[in-house]
């Protein structure tokens, strides 16, 4: 894709999602960002979205993210154990 693709209802969603993570953390105001919605869903292409968020840093990823998987290794390990405390008793 190129930023002279036609933007889709979806490209459009994930800026305003982007946009609203900036305003959480306080980089946009509340009319900067109602002026950059504006803009996204007047968008035609990639690069008009691609303008919209020229001058925001990369986020991090989203902290439940992170936590989620930890949460998932966690949880497989507790049924690993469970599992191989299950089998030392079975075949004492």
């Amino acid at each position: 894709m190129t930023l002279d693709t036609r933007a889709s209802d979806a490209d459009r969603q994930r800026v305003v999602e982007l946009l609203q993570r900036h305003t959480a953390v306080g980089r946009l105001t509340l009319d900067e960002f109602t002026d950059r919605v504006g803009v996204v869903y007047n968008a035609d292409t990639l690069a008009d979205l691609a303008g919209v968020t020229s001058d925001l840093p990369a986020l991090p990823e989203k902290p439940g993210a992170v936590r989620r998987d930890l949460l998932a290794m966690f949880g497989i390990a507790a049924v690993t154990l469970l599992l191989l405390a299950l089998y030392m008793a079975v075949t004492r």
